[in-house]
Protein backbone atom coordinates (compact mmCIF):
# COMPACT_ATOMS: atom_id res chain seq x y z
CA UNK A 1 0.00 0.00 0.00
CA UNK A 2 1.31 3.33 -0.88
CA UNK A 3 1.70 6.25 1.93
CA UNK A 4 -0.71 8.26 0.08
CA UNK A 5 -3.18 5.45 0.49
CA UNK A 6 -2.98 4.57 4.19
CA UNK A 7 -5.62 5.46 6.17
CA UNK A 8 -5.84 6.77 9.95
CA UNK A 9 -5.31 4.28 12.73
CA UNK A 10 -8.87 2.93 13.59
CA UNK A 11 -10.70 2.22 16.88
CA UNK A 12 -7.76 3.94 19.16
CA UNK A 13 -9.99 5.63 21.20
CA UNK A 14 -13.03 4.91 23.53
CA UNK A 15 -15.93 6.99 25.23
CA UNK A 16 -13.65 8.30 28.02
CA UNK A 17 -10.76 9.40 25.80
CA UNK A 18 -13.61 11.31 23.33
CA UNK A 19 -15.14 12.96 26.35
CA UNK A 20 -11.93 14.07 27.87
CA UNK A 21 -10.73 15.56 24.36
CA UNK A 22 -14.09 17.56 24.16
CA UNK A 23 -13.43 18.93 27.25
CA UNK A 24 -9.93 19.75 26.93
CA UNK A 25 -11.04 21.24 23.01
CA UNK A 26 -13.00 23.30 24.97
CA UNK A 27 -9.73 24.43 27.34
CA UNK A 28 -11.94 25.62 30.49
CA UNK A 29 -9.03 27.47 32.19
CA UNK A 30 -7.37 28.68 29.13
CA UNK A 31 -10.62 30.15 28.14
CA UNK A 32 -11.55 31.46 31.32
CA UNK A 33 -8.14 33.57 31.67
CA UNK A 34 -7.92 34.47 27.99
CA UNK A 35 -11.27 35.59 27.50
CA UNK A 36 -12.90 36.78 30.60
CA UNK A 37 -11.34 40.18 30.49
CA UNK A 38 -12.48 40.45 26.33
CA UNK A 39 -16.05 39.41 27.65
CA UNK A 40 -15.92 41.67 30.33
CA UNK A 41 -15.13 44.66 27.92
CA UNK A 42 -18.15 43.75 25.49
CA UNK A 43 -21.07 43.14 27.76
CA UNK A 44 -19.60 44.11 31.79
CA UNK A 45 -21.54 42.39 34.81
CA UNK A 46 -23.36 40.17 31.84
CA UNK A 47 -20.56 37.38 31.49
CA UNK A 48 -22.52 34.83 32.65
CA UNK A 49 -25.56 35.70 30.64
CA UNK A 50 -23.71 35.97 27.68
CA UNK A 51 -21.99 31.98 28.44
CA UNK A 52 -25.97 30.97 28.78
CA UNK A 53 -27.87 32.27 25.80
CA UNK A 54 -24.52 31.20 23.98
CA UNK A 55 -25.19 27.61 25.24
CA UNK A 56 -28.10 27.32 23.89
CA UNK A 57 -27.49 27.08 20.97
CA UNK A 58 -24.36 25.53 21.43
CA UNK A 59 -26.19 22.95 22.40
CA UNK A 60 -28.15 22.67 18.70
CA UNK A 61 -25.14 22.78 16.93
CA UNK A 62 -23.65 20.54 19.01
CA UNK A 63 -26.70 17.80 17.91
CA UNK A 64 -26.00 18.69 14.58
CA UNK A 65 -22.80 17.35 14.78
CA UNK A 66 -24.01 14.16 16.77
CA UNK A 67 -26.77 13.63 13.91
CA UNK A 68 -24.51 14.12 11.11
CA UNK A 69 -21.71 11.99 12.49
CA UNK A 70 -24.04 9.20 12.74
CA UNK A 71 -24.17 9.11 8.53
CA UNK A 72 -20.84 10.14 7.47
CA UNK A 73 -17.59 9.26 9.38
CA UNK A 74 -15.20 11.41 8.10
CA UNK A 75 -12.07 13.55 9.41
CA UNK A 76 -12.87 16.37 7.92
CA UNK A 77 -16.72 16.80 9.92
CA UNK A 78 -17.96 19.60 8.37
CA UNK A 79 -15.72 20.11 5.74
CA UNK A 80 -17.84 16.74 4.93
CA UNK A 81 -21.27 17.01 5.90
CA UNK A 82 -21.96 20.64 4.44
CA UNK A 83 -20.27 19.86 1.18
CA UNK A 84 -22.87 16.80 0.46
CA UNK A 85 -26.08 18.63 2.20
CA UNK A 86 -25.62 22.10 1.21
CA UNK A 87 -22.63 23.33 -1.82
CA UNK A 88 -19.17 21.66 -1.86
CA UNK A 89 -18.23 25.18 -2.22
CA UNK A 90 -20.15 25.79 0.60
CA UNK A 91 -18.16 22.58 2.01
CA UNK A 92 -14.82 23.46 1.52
CA UNK A 93 -15.69 27.03 3.21
CA UNK A 94 -17.03 25.15 6.60
CA UNK A 95 -13.15 23.63 6.14
CA UNK A 96 -11.25 26.65 5.28
CA UNK A 97 -12.89 28.64 8.29
CA UNK A 98 -11.77 25.58 10.74
CA UNK A 99 -8.52 25.31 9.34
CA UNK A 100 -8.03 29.49 9.00
CA UNK A 101 -9.45 29.57 13.34
CA UNK A 102 -7.25 26.97 14.65
CA UNK A 103 -3.88 28.43 12.57
CA UNK A 104 -4.67 31.96 13.94
CA UNK A 105 -5.25 30.35 17.35
CA UNK A 106 -1.46 28.75 17.59
CA UNK A 107 -0.64 32.35 18.20
CA UNK A 108 -3.29 33.03 20.61
CA UNK A 109 -2.76 29.99 22.44
CA UNK A 110 0.63 29.66 22.24
CA UNK A 111 1.12 33.28 23.58
CA UNK A 112 -0.69 32.40 26.72
CA UNK A 113 1.43 29.40 27.20
CA UNK A 114 4.58 31.03 27.15
CA UNK A 115 3.63 33.54 28.92
CA UNK A 116 2.24 31.62 32.00
CA UNK A 117 4.95 29.60 32.05
CA UNK A 118 7.44 32.74 32.71
CA UNK A 119 4.69 33.87 35.07
CA UNK A 120 5.34 30.65 37.12
CA UNK A 121 9.71 31.69 37.69
CA UNK A 122 9.03 35.87 37.27
CA UNK A 123 5.76 37.64 36.85
CA UNK A 124 7.51 40.72 35.45
CA UNK A 125 8.61 38.51 32.24
CA UNK A 126 5.10 37.62 31.67
CA UNK A 127 4.01 40.74 29.57
CA UNK A 128 7.56 40.13 27.40
CA UNK A 129 5.73 39.19 24.10
CA UNK A 130 9.04 38.44 22.38
CA UNK A 131 10.04 36.36 25.26
CA UNK A 132 6.23 34.85 25.55
CA UNK A 133 6.42 34.01 21.72
CA UNK A 134 9.90 31.87 22.10
CA UNK A 135 8.61 29.93 25.17
CA UNK A 136 5.28 29.32 23.62
CA UNK A 137 6.87 28.28 19.74
CA UNK A 138 8.28 25.64 22.48
CA UNK A 139 5.14 24.28 23.75
CA UNK A 140 3.91 24.15 20.43
CA UNK A 141 6.67 21.87 18.55
CA UNK A 142 6.28 19.69 22.02
CA UNK A 143 2.64 19.00 21.24
CA UNK A 144 3.20 19.14 17.25
CA UNK A 145 5.68 16.44 18.33
CA UNK A 146 2.95 14.78 20.53
CA UNK A 147 0.00 14.48 17.70
CA UNK A 148 2.93 13.05 15.15
CA UNK A 149 3.09 9.96 16.97
CA UNK A 150 -0.49 9.10 16.98
CA UNK A 151 -3.70 9.69 18.88
CA UNK A 152 -2.89 6.92 21.54
CA UNK A 153 -0.08 9.14 22.43
CA UNK A 154 -1.76 11.94 21.99
CA UNK A 155 -5.02 11.10 24.59
CA UNK A 156 -2.52 9.71 26.81
CA UNK A 157 -0.85 13.27 27.19
CA UNK A 158 -4.19 14.89 27.32
CA UNK A 159 -5.93 12.55 30.05
CA UNK A 160 -2.78 13.89 32.86
CA UNK A 161 -2.93 17.42 31.77
CA UNK A 162 -6.49 17.87 31.47
CA UNK A 163 -6.75 15.73 34.68
CA UNK A 164 -4.73 17.96 36.59
CA UNK A 165 -6.55 21.02 35.08
CA UNK A 166 -10.14 20.11 36.16
CA UNK A 167 -8.45 19.26 39.62
CA UNK A 168 -7.14 22.45 40.24
CA UNK A 169 -10.71 23.77 38.56
CA UNK A 170 -12.81 21.98 40.86
CA UNK A 171 -10.69 23.07 44.36
CA UNK A 172 -10.83 26.57 43.11
CA UNK A 173 -14.44 26.59 42.27
CA UNK A 174 -14.80 25.58 46.35
CA UNK A 175 -12.75 28.16 47.48
CA UNK A 176 -14.50 30.65 45.34
CA UNK A 177 -18.19 29.71 46.91
CA UNK A 178 -16.23 29.80 49.96
CA UNK A 179 -14.87 33.57 49.59
CA UNK A 180 -16.32 36.03 51.70
CA UNK A 181 -13.98 39.34 51.98
CA UNK A 182 -14.67 42.04 50.06
CA UNK A 183 -17.01 39.85 47.77
CA UNK A 184 -19.43 41.22 45.69
CA UNK A 185 -23.13 40.00 46.45
CA UNK A 186 -24.60 37.95 43.55
CA UNK A 187 -27.30 39.23 41.27
CA UNK A 188 -29.75 37.43 39.21
CA UNK A 189 -29.18 40.06 36.98
CA UNK A 190 -25.84 39.04 35.69
CA UNK A 191 -28.63 36.32 34.31
CA UNK A 192 -30.36 38.51 32.37
CA UNK A 193 -30.72 40.86 29.91
CA UNK A 194 -30.23 43.90 31.37
CA UNK A 195 -26.51 44.27 30.87
CA UNK A 196 -25.85 44.30 27.15
CA UNK A 197 -25.81 47.16 25.14
CA UNK A 198 -28.89 47.17 23.07
CA UNK A 199 -28.87 44.34 20.38
CA UNK A 200 -25.61 44.55 18.91
CA UNK A 201 -23.86 44.51 22.88
CA UNK A 202 -25.46 41.18 23.23
CA UNK A 203 -24.16 39.97 19.58
CA UNK A 204 -20.56 41.10 20.44
CA UNK A 205 -21.11 39.50 24.03
CA UNK A 206 -22.33 36.17 22.05
CA UNK A 207 -19.24 36.39 19.69
CA UNK A 208 -16.48 36.33 22.62
CA UNK A 209 -18.88 33.66 24.17
CA UNK A 210 -18.50 31.08 21.22
CA UNK A 211 -14.78 31.18 21.41
CA UNK A 212 -15.23 29.62 25.13
CA UNK A 213 -17.01 27.04 23.60
CA UNK A 214 -15.04 26.22 20.35
CA UNK A 215 -13.11 22.94 20.36
CA UNK A 216 -15.56 20.31 21.89
CA UNK A 217 -15.94 19.61 18.50
CA UNK A 218 -12.51 18.07 17.83
CA UNK A 219 -14.42 14.54 18.72
CA UNK A 220 -15.39 14.40 14.95
CA UNK A 221 -12.64 15.29 13.72
CA UNK A 222 -11.45 11.76 15.44
CA UNK A 223 -14.12 9.96 14.39
CA UNK A 224 -12.21 7.71 11.99
CA UNK A 225 -10.05 6.68 14.86
CA UNK A 226 -12.42 6.25 17.33
CA UNK A 227 -14.51 3.02 18.34
CA UNK A 228 -18.22 2.77 17.70
CA UNK A 229 -17.68 6.38 16.47
CA UNK A 230 -20.90 7.02 14.86
CA UNK A 231 -22.57 7.32 18.47
CA UNK A 232 -19.15 7.82 20.75
CA UNK A 233 -18.48 11.36 18.52
CA UNK A 234 -21.83 12.96 18.83
CA UNK A 235 -22.62 11.49 22.48
CA UNK A 236 -18.82 12.89 24.09
CA UNK A 237 -19.82 16.13 22.38
CA UNK A 238 -22.63 17.00 23.87
CA UNK A 239 -21.22 15.70 27.55
CA UNK A 240 -18.25 18.48 26.72
CA UNK A 241 -20.21 20.79 26.08
CA UNK A 242 -22.04 20.37 29.62
CA UNK A 243 -19.33 20.07 31.62
CA UNK A 244 -17.53 23.42 30.14
CA UNK A 245 -20.72 25.37 30.04
CA UNK A 246 -21.11 24.37 34.11
CA UNK A 247 -17.53 25.49 34.75
CA UNK A 248 -17.81 28.55 32.22
CA UNK A 249 -20.60 29.79 34.56
CA UNK A 250 -18.88 29.07 38.11
CA UNK A 251 -15.93 31.11 37.34
CA UNK A 252 -17.60 33.96 35.54
CA UNK A 253 -19.55 34.21 38.65
CA UNK A 254 -16.66 34.07 40.45
CA UNK A 255 -15.19 36.80 38.91
CA UNK A 256 -18.00 39.06 39.08
CA UNK A 257 -18.12 38.25 42.87
CA UNK A 258 -14.47 38.36 43.87
CA UNK A 259 -12.75 40.75 41.46
CA UNK A 260 -13.33 44.67 40.47
CA UNK A 261 -14.12 45.63 36.84
CA UNK A 262 -10.66 47.42 37.38
CA UNK A 263 -8.90 44.27 38.29
CA UNK A 264 -10.55 42.70 35.57
CA UNK A 265 -9.32 45.15 33.16
CA UNK A 266 -5.92 45.33 34.34
CA UNK A 267 -4.97 42.09 34.45
CA UNK A 268 -6.76 41.09 31.28
CA UNK A 269 -5.13 37.47 30.64
CA UNK A 270 -4.24 36.43 33.89
CA UNK A 271 -7.34 36.94 35.36
CA UNK A 272 -7.52 33.57 36.76
CA UNK A 273 -4.45 34.10 38.52
CA UNK A 274 -5.74 37.15 40.61
CA UNK A 275 -8.57 35.33 41.13
CA UNK A 276 -6.90 32.87 42.40
CA UNK A 277 -4.69 34.97 44.97
CA UNK A 278 -7.69 36.64 45.95
CA UNK A 279 -9.17 33.03 47.43
CA UNK A 280 -5.96 31.77 48.08
CA UNK A 281 -3.28 34.21 49.07
CA UNK A 282 0.44 32.92 48.17
CA UNK A 283 -0.21 29.56 46.54
CA UNK A 284 -3.45 30.15 44.85
CA UNK A 285 -1.98 32.61 42.25
CA UNK A 286 0.42 30.00 40.95
CA UNK A 287 -1.97 26.95 41.16
CA UNK A 288 -4.08 28.67 38.95
CA UNK A 289 -1.55 29.91 36.26
CA UNK A 290 -0.22 25.90 36.51
CA UNK A 291 -3.89 25.11 35.27
CA UNK A 292 -3.92 27.81 32.55
CA UNK A 293 -0.71 26.65 31.38
CA UNK A 294 -1.82 22.73 30.95
CA UNK A 295 -5.14 24.12 29.70
CA UNK A 296 -3.62 25.97 27.18
CA UNK A 297 -1.13 23.61 26.02
CA UNK A 298 -3.87 20.84 25.96
CA UNK A 299 -5.99 22.73 24.01
CA UNK A 300 -3.08 23.78 21.23
CA UNK A 301 -2.92 19.53 20.91
CA UNK A 302 -6.37 19.43 20.19
CA UNK A 303 -6.79 22.23 18.07
CA UNK A 304 -3.38 20.63 16.11
CA UNK A 305 -5.77 17.55 15.93
CA UNK A 306 -8.31 19.97 13.95
CA UNK A 307 -6.69 21.40 11.78
CA UNK A 308 -4.29 18.65 10.57
CA UNK A 309 -7.11 15.87 10.34
CA UNK A 310 -9.37 18.77 7.89
CA UNK A 311 -6.19 19.41 5.99
CA UNK A 312 -5.66 15.45 5.47
CA UNK A 313 -9.62 14.93 4.68
CA UNK A 314 -8.93 17.98 1.98
CA UNK A 315 -5.69 16.51 0.28
CA UNK A 316 -7.32 13.08 0.49
CA UNK A 317 -10.25 14.59 -1.89
CA UNK A 318 -7.82 16.70 -3.63
CA UNK A 319 -9.37 20.09 -2.95
CA UNK A 320 -6.03 20.86 -1.69
CA UNK A 321 -2.46 19.47 -2.43
CA UNK A 322 -2.80 15.80 -2.46
CA UNK A 323 0.83 15.79 -0.18
CA UNK A 324 -1.58 16.74 2.62
CA UNK A 325 -3.68 13.02 2.74
CA UNK A 326 -0.22 11.63 3.19
CA UNK A 327 -0.33 9.24 6.20
CA UNK A 328 2.68 8.16 8.06
CA UNK A 329 3.65 4.45 7.98
CA UNK A 330 4.35 3.88 11.45
CA UNK A 331 1.85 6.11 13.39
CA UNK A 332 -0.62 6.55 11.12
CA UNK A 333 -0.89 10.02 11.23
CA UNK A 334 -0.92 12.86 8.78
CA UNK A 335 2.59 13.83 8.68
CA UNK A 336 2.82 16.67 6.01
CA UNK A 337 -0.17 18.23 7.19
CA UNK A 338 1.24 18.43 10.76
CA UNK A 339 4.22 19.53 9.21
CA UNK A 340 2.80 22.63 6.61
CA UNK A 341 0.93 23.83 9.72
CA UNK A 342 3.74 23.71 12.07
CA UNK A 343 5.62 25.72 9.55
CA UNK A 344 2.79 28.00 8.94
CA UNK A 345 2.42 28.49 13.03
CA UNK A 346 6.09 29.04 13.55
CA UNK A 347 6.13 31.79 10.90
CA UNK A 348 3.01 33.73 12.49
CA UNK A 349 4.51 33.31 15.96
CA UNK A 350 7.18 35.53 14.40
CA UNK A 351 4.84 37.82 12.66
CA UNK A 352 2.92 38.53 15.59
CA UNK A 353 5.67 40.40 17.82
CA UNK A 354 4.92 43.34 14.99
CA UNK A 355 0.78 43.34 16.22
CA UNK A 356 1.93 44.44 19.75
CA UNK A 357 1.20 43.31 23.45
CA UNK A 358 0.05 39.65 24.34
CA UNK A 359 -2.89 41.62 25.55
CA UNK A 360 -4.23 43.04 21.95
CA UNK A 361 -2.79 40.04 20.12
CA UNK A 362 -5.66 38.25 22.00
CA UNK A 363 -8.32 40.06 21.50
CA UNK A 364 -8.06 40.89 17.87
CA UNK A 365 -7.57 36.68 17.82
CA UNK A 366 -10.35 35.81 19.15
CA UNK A 367 -12.32 37.78 18.13
CA UNK A 368 -11.44 37.25 14.77
CA UNK A 369 -11.97 33.51 15.58
CA UNK A 370 -15.22 34.35 16.45
CA UNK A 371 -16.24 35.50 13.17
CA UNK A 372 -14.80 31.89 11.27
CA UNK A 373 -16.43 29.49 13.90
CA UNK A 374 -19.83 31.41 13.71
CA UNK A 375 -19.63 30.26 9.77
CA UNK A 376 -18.97 26.77 10.02
CA UNK A 377 -20.49 26.12 13.15
CA UNK A 378 -23.99 27.74 11.61
CA UNK A 379 -23.61 25.40 8.17
CA UNK A 380 -23.24 22.31 10.06
CA UNK A 381 -26.47 23.55 11.75
CA UNK A 382 -28.08 23.89 8.26
CA UNK A 383 -26.77 21.11 6.99
CA UNK A 384 -28.11 18.47 9.60
CA UNK A 385 -31.67 20.29 8.57
CA UNK A 386 -31.57 18.85 5.12
CA UNK A 387 -29.87 15.49 5.50
CA UNK A 388 -32.61 14.80 7.86
CA UNK A 389 -35.42 16.56 6.04
CA UNK A 390 -37.26 13.34 5.26
CA UNK A 391 -37.16 11.88 9.03
CA UNK A 392 -37.92 15.26 10.60
CA UNK A 393 -41.56 14.70 11.25
CA UNK A 394 -41.40 11.34 11.70
CA UNK A 395 -41.34 11.58 15.93
CA UNK A 396 -41.11 14.93 17.37
CA UNK A 397 -38.12 13.73 19.15
CA UNK A 398 -36.48 14.05 15.30
CA UNK A 399 -38.19 17.36 14.74
CA UNK A 400 -36.63 19.12 17.71
CA UNK A 401 -33.01 17.74 18.13
CA UNK A 402 -32.80 16.66 14.20
CA UNK A 403 -34.30 19.97 12.80
CA UNK A 404 -35.77 22.55 15.06
CA UNK A 405 -32.97 23.11 17.73
CA UNK A 406 -29.90 22.89 14.99
CA UNK A 407 -31.90 25.22 12.76
CA UNK A 408 -32.24 27.66 15.52
CA UNK A 409 -28.30 26.97 16.57
CA UNK A 410 -27.78 27.92 13.00
CA UNK A 411 -29.61 31.05 12.46
CA UNK A 412 -27.90 32.10 15.92
CA UNK A 413 -24.47 31.76 14.97
CA UNK A 414 -25.45 33.49 11.17
CA UNK A 415 -26.92 36.56 13.71
CA UNK A 416 -24.17 36.74 15.68
CA UNK A 417 -21.77 36.80 12.50
CA UNK A 418 -24.08 39.89 11.12
CA UNK A 419 -24.33 41.55 14.17
CA UNK A 420 -20.61 41.53 15.31
CA UNK A 421 -19.11 42.75 11.74
CA UNK A 422 -20.73 46.46 12.67
CA UNK A 423 -18.77 46.45 16.47
CA UNK A 424 -15.45 44.45 15.87
CA UNK A 425 -12.11 46.39 15.51
CA UNK A 426 -10.50 46.62 11.55
CA UNK A 427 -8.07 44.53 12.71
CA UNK A 428 -10.21 41.69 13.94
CA UNK A 429 -12.68 42.21 10.70
CA UNK A 430 -10.20 41.59 8.43
CA UNK A 431 -8.18 38.87 10.19
CA UNK A 432 -11.65 37.14 10.52
CA UNK A 433 -13.01 37.44 6.99
CA UNK A 434 -9.40 38.12 5.25
CA UNK A 435 -8.64 34.32 6.37
CA UNK A 436 -12.02 33.09 4.69
CA UNK A 437 -11.25 34.92 1.32
CA UNK A 438 -7.71 33.64 1.06
CA UNK A 439 -9.96 30.20 0.55
CA UNK A 440 -11.05 30.79 -2.85
CA UNK A 441 -8.05 30.73 -4.31
CA UNK A 442 -7.59 26.96 -3.51
CA UNK A 443 -11.10 26.49 -3.56
CA UNK A 444 -11.45 27.55 -7.85
CA UNK A 445 -8.33 25.95 -8.54
CA UNK A 446 -9.00 22.37 -7.30
CA UNK A 447 -12.76 22.72 -8.26
CA UNK A 448 -11.66 23.79 -12.24
CA UNK A 449 -9.30 20.64 -12.06
CA UNK A 450 -12.22 18.13 -11.03
CA UNK A 451 -11.87 17.15 -7.53
CA UNK A 452 -14.69 14.29 -7.09
CA UNK A 453 -15.36 16.04 -3.73
CA UNK A 454 -17.13 18.82 -6.19
CA UNK A 455 -19.18 15.89 -7.53
CA UNK A 456 -20.92 14.39 -3.92
CA UNK A 457 -22.82 11.81 -3.32
CA UNK A 458 -25.46 13.27 -1.20
CA UNK A 459 -26.19 12.75 2.78
CA UNK A 460 -29.62 11.16 3.30
CA UNK A 461 -30.65 10.17 6.22
CA UNK A 462 -33.69 8.42 5.16
CA UNK A 463 -31.28 6.17 3.17
CA UNK A 464 -29.74 3.25 5.04
CA UNK A 465 -27.09 0.67 4.29
CA UNK A 466 -26.27 -3.11 5.23
CA UNK A 467 -23.01 -4.44 6.47
CA UNK A 468 -22.82 -6.15 3.27
CA UNK A 469 -22.24 -2.54 1.32
CA UNK A 470 -19.63 -0.93 3.59
CA UNK A 471 -16.05 -0.94 2.95
CA UNK A 472 -13.42 -1.96 5.52
CA UNK A 473 -11.70 0.85 7.06
CA UNK A 474 -12.50 4.75 6.97
CA UNK A 475 -10.54 5.33 3.87
CA UNK A 476 -12.30 2.25 1.93
CA UNK A 477 -15.54 3.55 2.96
CA UNK A 478 -14.84 7.50 1.85
CA UNK A 479 -13.77 6.05 -1.00
CA UNK A 480 -16.71 4.14 -1.87
CA UNK A 481 -18.69 7.31 -0.80
CA UNK A 482 -17.53 8.84 -4.07
CA UNK A 483 -17.62 5.68 -5.91
CA UNK A 484 -21.62 6.21 -5.23
CA UNK A 485 -22.50 3.45 -2.49
CA UNK A 486 -24.91 4.36 0.10
CA UNK A 487 -24.58 7.01 2.19
CA UNK A 488 -24.43 5.75 5.96
CA UNK A 489 -20.81 5.04 6.57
Amino acid sequence: MSNSSRGLRSNVLGTFDTVVMAVAGSAPAYSIAATTAVLAGAVGLGGPAALLYCAIPMLGIALAFSHLSRIDVNAGASYSWVGRTLHPFLGFVSGWALVISATIFMVAGSLPAGSMTLALFDEGLADDTALSTVVGAVWFLVMLGVVLGGARLTVRAQLVMSGVELAILALFAVLAFLHTDNARVFDWSWLGFGHFDGVSGFASGALVAAFYYWGWDVTSNLSEETRDSRRTTGLAGLIGVGVVFVLFEVFTIAVNVVLSARQIEDNGANVLAVLGEEVWPGWGGKLLIVAVMLSTVATLETTLIQVTRTLFAMGRDRTMPSALGRVHRRWNTPWVAIAVVGAVALAMFVASNALGSVGDILADAISAIGLQIAVYYGLAGLAVVVAYRKRLLKSPADFVFGGLWPLCGALFMFWVFVEALGELSPSAIWIGLGGLAVGLAPMLRYWRKGSDYYRPARLDASRTVTADYVPEGPAAAHAAVHDGLPTDF
